[in-house]
């Protein structure tokens, strides 16, 4: 309630105070629009000022982003704004939607860009002045194109939307002209407003093209441990602390003697089953194999994605001393199938791999025929241009 009133009042003192410091202007003559307009959307809103004059501040204020724009972006209304309220209108604009962005409400920034652009284009064609024949309007439609360019780095879709707002198809040139030079420019410094949010707020990233130094890499130099895997049979003590003292998301099922010849991976099991065996708690008291059918103990919907929010904490799961001491069959709860590559594969293809199919875990395995054990269940991160396999799921 505190972060909506604060919003609230400083949105509400921009808008209504700013327009006092602009001065009244005398209405053109030569507009069919009524002027000033009184009650409804309009290019000349009369605020503070006397019959038959307007306040240009107060227009660009006090009408819908949609009427602001089109306004903006009007051709014949060089003289329509002051360079004074053109400056105020940006400089509160730009402001006000990078303060509103950056705080937990369901705002967007795609309209606000859009109008702080046609604001910058029509600053700039003021400064201009004389030595461009230009219309102001022009300038304003090739401000937005310029700023959604360099913030968002979008090209084709920005064309799409200035041509349905201009109706236009000679701007194509130029404005195409205008977005390569802005994503250029944009480039050379940082990345898109939308990445460098993930950043901020400490959010797993992944670039999506590998860097020319990864084709020299092959995943065991980057692959990282401790591993934390667990036995076919494993024992819920064990299980208990190995979720309690890591945050993995995926654990790798190693089948040992006397169940298999030679230690084997068995599969992957995700976190979130390993708690909902827990709390059915259907154990077995000796490290033999199980004759649960699994599918009459469990339904589909317990094994379900839940909701964020809605997961299971280890924490919450009551276990006596006993059931600690007791066993739990992990092989029908196992994935038999995940994704798996050798320790020798180029880091540059196992990026791509992980990219393009989506995945969230990928177990590299060493080269030898022999399998001594498993690498590591790993997460792929890319964390100051050095691009880790880690076991740590997310």
């Amino acid at each position: 309630m505190l972060l909506a009133a604060t919003v609230t009042v400083c949105t509400s003192c921009c808008l209504f105070g700013l327009p006092w410091i602009a001065s009244c202007k005398p209405c053109p003559t030569d507009t069919e629009e009524a002027c000033p307009s009184i009650g409804r959307s309009g290019n000349f809103k009369k605020f503070q000022c006397g019959m038959n004059e307007y306040n240009d501040l107060a227009s660009l204020f006090f009408n819908t982003n949609d009427d602001t724009i089109r306004n903006l972006y009007s051709a014949g209304t060089d003289d329509e704004f002051h360079m004074s309220s053109i400056l105020v209108f940006f400089a509160a604009s730009y402001f006000l939607s990078i303060f509103s962005y950056g705080l937990a409400l369901p705002s967007g920034l795609f309209v606000p860009v859009i109008l702080t652009g046609a604001a910058y284009g029509r600053l700039v064609a003021m400064l201009i002045g004389s030595q461009s024949t230009l219309d102001h309007g022009l300038f304003a439609v090739l401000g937005s194109a310029a700023l959604l360019g360099g913030s968002m780095r979008m090209t084709v879709s920005v064309c799409v939307v200035i041509l349905e707002l201009t109706n236009n198809l000679l701007m194509l040139p130029l404005v195409m002209l205008v977005l390569l030079i802005s994503k250029v420019v944009a480039d050379a410094f940082n990345t898109n407003v939308y990445d460098l949010l993930v950043r901020l707020k400490g959010f797993p990233h992944l670039e999506g093209y590998a860097e020319p130094y990864m084709r020299q890499l092959s995943v065991s130099d980057v692959v990282t441990g401790p591993l934390q895997t667990f036995s076919g049979i494993e024992k819920v003590g064990h299980i208990v602390h190995v979720l309690k003292t890591t945050g993995h998301n995926g654990f790798p099922v190693v089948d040992e003697p006397p169940f298999s010849d030679s230690p084997t991976l068995y599969g992957l099991i995700l976190r979130d089953h390993l708690l909902v065996l827990l709390r059915k708690k259907d154990f077995i008291r000796s490290c033999t194999s199980s004759t649960l059918n699994a599918s009459k103990h469990f339904t589909h919907d317990e094994f379900a994605k839940r909701g964020s929010g809605k997961q299971d904490r280890i924490e919450d799961i009551e276990l006596s001393s006993e059931e600690l001491e007791m066993f739990v069959d992990l092989h029908p709860f196992t994935n038999k199938s995940p994704y798996t590559v050798l320790e020798t594969m180029s880091l540059a293809k196992a990026l791509i791999l992980f990219r393009e199919v989506g995945l969230r875990h990928l177990l590299v395995l060493p080269k030898s025929s022999k399998v001594s054990h498993v690498c590591a269940s790993v997460t792929l991160l890319l964390l100051l241009l050095l691009f880790m396999l880690s076991i740590s799921g997310f």
